[in-house]
């Protein structure tokens, strides 16, 4: 696998720059990676990611572009420039979508910056699909589209722990796999309907594990990183 440690990543799932460094200031870069997303982006903007940056946290910019080829380009160049570890763009817009973002990316002063893919959202089912007018099964769509995603030259994929062994087993170790909802062994489920111990996620596949409220809602957000971050080093059986 091209998974380079940390191999966690921390959901900065919050509603301002204040709690989110705030929470960053209790975690360890040595042991982690962090997530910024849709909200606390538009909420913080690039000065938060510079700031995380500046803690020495590698920063996974989580906005899943969407739009025509130009617009995603552009996107995806700022956030290239901004120093972002990763970045990612909706295999739904296409392949000339992608392959723009890809251009924009390599051409960025920043060469370090990996571009992935999202299939299709956890949140969909079968029949959420069917009702947009696609008509594979999510597990084909899914297929369809990281193929579609890692031909138009991406790093790698944003998918489901049950997804990671079957998109190994057709596009080998190279792709990097992004896998979110983790939780470790004794954690609550939350709203999860299938939890996925750290290990196992790696175990079957996994780069990178992006893992939310058992840190971030935890007493102790730096004691429950640690606990992970064992559980990892421990391997399935430890689980």
């Amino acid at each position: 696998m091209a998974g380079e440690q940390p191999w966690i990543v921390v959901a900065l799932d919050v509603d301002s720059a204040e709690r989110a460094e705030a929470l960053a200031a209790r975690l360890d870069p040595a042991l982690c990676r962090l997530k910024v997303g849709k909200e606390l982006f538009t909420r913080a903007g690039p000065g938060l990611v510079e700031r995380l940056q500046a803690r020495g946290f590698s920063v996974f910019l989580d906005l899943k572009f969407h739009d025509i080829p130009n617009t995603v380009a552009g996107a995806c160049r700022a956030a290239a420039d901004l120093g972002v570890w990763m970045v990612n763009v909706h295999a739904l817009g296409g392949v000339r979508m992608m392959e723009a973002a890809r251009e924009a990316v390599s051409r960025s002063g920043q060469q370090n910056t990996l571009l992935i893919g999202v299939t299709v959202l956890t949140s969909h089912d079968a029949g959420d699909i069917a009702a947009v007018g696609l008509g594979d099964a999510p597990d084909a769509l899914v297929e369809r589209l990281a193929g579609l995603a890692l031909g138009a030259g991406l790093d790698g994929l944003v998918c489901s722990a049950r997804e990671a062994p079957r998109l190994r087993a057709l596009h080998g170790n190279a792709p990097v796999l992004v896998t979110p909802g983790i939780r470790p062994a004794d954690a609550v489920a939350d709203d999860q309907r299938r939890i996925v111990t750290p290990a196992q996620a790696r175990a079957d596949g996994a780069d990178y594990l992006v893992v939310g409220r058992p840190i971030t809602a935890a007493a102790d957000p730096g004691a429950a990183l640690e606990g992970i971050a064992a559980e990892l080093q421990q391997g399935p059986s430890g689980a």
